[in-house]
């Protein structure tokens, strides 16, 4: 098969070729990380740290696309923190049944298992449903068959020549599939995990295909007391759970028919605490108190603030870190506007860029420990929308953190920022003004409106790149920000409360809609891109701190209202919106005016030459509230 030039310069680790000199680099740009070496198709790229002080890396791989013959299980391992990778292994043939959808778990002895399902029947189709498959066969077969394992006693350099099969209890789902569990129909992407020297890995089991691939599904556990313990593996006791016959399921009031890619964590006091994916616009997910065997009733994830998590059909990943705190990896949308499509089981599957990430916290409840989640930061995004990063996974390492993901084409590995994390976890208590970047600060003191203040220089987003012969256009990752606190007598449109424009219209102006929001409208003369908060949360007669993120990376505007991300409520999919990737700059007049016209008042003003972080974004209306 031949390779692209781009394709070529990541192989070879020369990926950062891809990215103009002149351009500033954003590490969360994932063209900028460390590439997984690969065969083509590449998925669920997750490490684990071995005894030996490498990381190890387990792919599906194959030379086809995503369910295609040939599709199996290699792994890598890397001395030097994912710069390079050695000792490549194939856990599975390529040229053997389909090996598919592998994790990992390291036994305390050092042992090092790899769990996934095995087409070990070499069975070419299956039943489904007839739409969308002709004649009701399915030959993609890499979610079915067994569940199976093998061993490696040196760190990932060779794997035990058996394959272990895994028994799977059947639940209702599996005896009302075409074939009445005789053939079961599975995958994972879940991590492995232990408890109590027991061995736990998720499973997710189907009850069919159809539209949207899988037309129903629920999550499940299997448990081996004794895998870490016993001479032979292969002699290994397994359980299923949770007890009885069905698994863990959307929430009883209004749920779906899909709960899947369910993945846990232990809390401290031995809770399980397990998030999955649905169509209903929300990520489902339950608490555990003895160690899988029941659940509590499943429930939409919420925000510490009370309101609802949004996401779509991708994975949704929490991770505990070594600091006892927590990370989630999800994307920030969907809703009514998933739950209510006609094609959700579908179009779910769409708009896994940019990918967003929260922090948890553990707290006390009546039942036992439960984890408070943070409002969300973008965490890693590409250029191109339509591109989807998923399937993460998360490693510490000497302090650091970092974060594999793939787009099914190209796994990579990427350094987190350490800063964006800490403020993560402190944000319940931050309540500090942002300094660094505040290029223009202007407070109401007398007099009436409008008044000015003079404008900073403002970034540009979208320039030449006069280092290559032809000087095409380049996106720098610049942003602004704009933080505002008013008080409006009513809500009418076209109250201009900051305006930049020049006579021609090019610069930037905050103004009233009819449909009672306040928006941002950026022009560059050429190009016009506009996004406004979300409906129904400013009140006329009410003191309202607003900050506007402009981040050039993602080209996202994205608003803080009171100290709530806006993530588009039930009017909207999406909270925050895309600016034009051409748009210049915002750079207009040499003055802003404040409030021409207004009914009302405007505060106070600061704008900042940077995008400020969400949780920098709360912290100021903290301190404004404070201060009035």
């Amino acid at each position: 098969m031949p390779l692209s030039l781009n394709r070529l310069f990541l192989i070879l680790g020369l990926g950062s070729l891809l990215i103009s000199p002149l351009q500033a680099q954003d590490n969360r740009d994932i063209r900028t990380g460390m590439v997984i070496p690969d065969e083509t198709y590449s998925d669920q790229p997750y490490i684990v740290k071995t005894n030996d002080g490498a990381w190890l890396c387990v792919l599906t791989t194959g030379t086809g696309h995503e369910g295609a013959s040939g599709q199996h299980i290699i792994t890598w391992r890397s001395l030097d923190q994912g710069k390079t990778w050695i000792d490549k292994r194939d856990v599975e043939p390529g040229d053997g049944p389909e090996a598919s959808y592998a994790v990992l778990l390291k036994a305390p002895s050092g042992r090092v298992f790899v769990f996934y399902n095995h087409n070990t029947d070499n069975v070419r189709a299956v039943k489904g449903d007839n739409p969308p498959y002709k004649d009701g066969l399915v030959k993609r077969v890499d979610s079915q068959g067994y569940f199976v394992f093998k061993y490696s006693d040196d760190h990932g350099k060779t794997w035990s020549a058996n394959r272990i099969k895994i028994p799977i209890r059947n639940f209702e789902i599996d005896r009302k599939n075409p074939y009445q569990g005789k053939i079961q129909y599975f995958w994972n992407v879940g991590r492995a995990f232990s408890y109590k020297k027991s061995a736990y890995v998720p499973i997710h089991k189907v009850g069919g295909f159809g539209e949207g691939f899988f037309t129903s599904s629920e999550g499940a556990l299997v448990q081996s007391p004794d895998l870490f313990t016993v001479d032979d593996p292969a002699k290994a006791q397994w359980n299923t759970l949770p007890d009885g016959e069905i698994g863990l399921r959307t929430p009883a009031q209004n749920g779906g028919p899909i709960a899947e890619e369910q993945n846990v964590v232990v809390l401290s006091d031995g809770s399980f605490f397990c998030v999955y994916r649905t169509i209903d616009g929300y990520p489902a997910y339950s608490y555990s108190r003895d160690a899988g065997h029941t659940w509590e009733p499943p429930q939409y994830m919420r925000y510490g603030t009370g309101h609802l998590v949004k996401h779509p059909r991708a994975a949704n990943f929490v991770w505990k870190c070594e600091n006892g705190k927590y990370l989630y990896w999800f994307h920030n949308h969907g809703g009514r506007f998933i739950r209510e499509h006609k094609n959700r089981r579908s179009m779910a599957y769409e708009d896994r860029n940019p990918a967003w990430v929260m922090g948890g916290l553990e707290v006390d409840s009546p039942k036992g420990k439960v984890i408070k989640w943070t409002q969300p930061e973008i965490l890693l995004y590409d250029e191109d929308p339509l591109i989807r990063m998923s399937y993460p996974d998360l490693v510490e390492d000497k302090g650091s953190y970092f974060i594999t993901e793939t787009q099914k084409d190209i796994a990579r590995v990427h350094k987190v920022d350490e800063n964006l994390l800490n403020k993560l976890w402190s944000q319940f208590d931050y309540s500090k003004k942002a300094q660094d970047g505040l290029v223009t600060q202007w407070t109401y003191q007398s007099g009436n409106f409008p008044q000015t203040v003079a404008a900073p220089v403002l970034p540009e987003f979208y320039k030449r790149d006069t280092k290559k012969l032809e000087q095409p256009g380049m996106n720098v990752p610049n942003g602004f920000t704009i933080d505002i606190t008013f008080k409006l007598n009513d809500l009418s449109g076209n109250q201009l409360l900051l305006d930049a424009r020049d006579p021609a219209g090019k610069g930037w102006v905050v103004r009233t809609t009819d449909q009672k929001t306040i928006e941002l409208l950026m022009n560059d003369g050429r190009t016009q891109s506009a996004w406004a908060c979300d409906e129904g949360v400013l009140k006329a007669n009410q003191t309202h701190q607003v900050s506007i993120l402009i981040d050039g990376g993602p080209h996202i505007i994205a608003f803080v209202v009171d100290g709530v991300l806006n993530d588009g409520g039930d009017t909207r999919q999406f909270g925050w919106g895309r600016f034009s990737p051409y748009l210049k700059s915002a750079a207009g007049t040499s003055d802003i005016r404040i409030g021409a016209p207004i009914r009302g008042k405007v505060n106070q003003v600061s704008i900042y030459n940077r995008a400020l972080t969400v949780s920098e974004a709360i912290g100021n209306y903290r301190a404004q509230r404070k201060a009035l």
